[in-house]
């Protein structure tokens, strides 16, 4: 897969964080929450495996039609 481009949101609520991520080619959003004291860099590299995974299930269900 192509390298993404991601625009990457954290919000605090309580003690975990509000991660909303956007692919900047399609728009497309995912969002999940993660425990407050989650590194930065694990943050992103988790949004860049479910942006991966919801490319690809997209893109298969384009396929499919």
């Amino acid at each position: 897969m192509d390298k993404l481009d991601i625009i990457i949101e954290t919000t605090r609520i309580g003690a975990t964080l509000r991660v909303a991520a956007m692919d900047a080619a399609t728009g497309i959003e995912i969002i999940f929450q993660a425990p407050l004291k989650t590194s930065q860099r694990t943050l992103h590299q988790l949004a860049v495996k479910k942006m991966e995974y919801v490319l690809k299930k997209a893109e298969e269900g384009k396929n499919s039609d």
